[in-house]
């Protein structure tokens, strides 16, 4: 499947301009490196300095090996932090590829939920329901969350 034929998800009126971005970001990013089975889920954050990191799903033979867009893009962004500076993100919209050549927003994982909300538990986070994208706080996506102290 080419980039081009990947039917894009269009950002809902309740997003605004700057989560947008991280939409077409990540849609931008999967377009350029979908392969079924290996690189099927991209994702975007945004930091609170404005600064926009990207990962992409990384699938490996043995299940356990695989990493997540959501994870990788938090490691990027941490391993940009200068002084000392948390991680700090307010923003964060996934992607993957629908088998009839469509993207579509997807809630993070299990684990991803539990790594975003550890570090930004009031990121916002987007994620379909039912034909809507909406958003919600981390820590709304485990509403019984053992919070872990750092």
């Amino acid at each position: 499947m080419s980039p081009s034929d990947i039917v894009r998800v269009e950002p809902p009126p309740s997003m605004g301009a700057p989560d947008a971005e991280l939409l077409e970001r990540a849609q931008d990013v999967l377009g350029r490196v979908y392969v079924p089975g290996r690189h099927e889920v991209a994702s975007a954050l945004r930091t609170a300095d404005g600064t926009v990191h990207t990962g992409v799903h990384v699938d490996g033979s043995a299940r356990r090996s695989a990493i997540c867009a959501e994870g990788v893009a938090m490691g990027t962004a941490a391993g940009a932090l200068h002084g000392g500076a948390g991680l700090d993100i307010e923003a964060v919209v996934s992607v993957l590829v629908k088998p009839a050549g469509r993207f579509r927003v997807i809630a993070p994982c299990g684990v991803c939920r539990e790594l975003i909300s550890d570090y930004c538990p009031d990121a916002r986070v987007w994620v379909s329901a039912g034909d809507d994208v909406v958003a919600y706080r981390a820590i709304e996506l485990l509403p019984e969350k053992t919070r872990r102290t750092w």
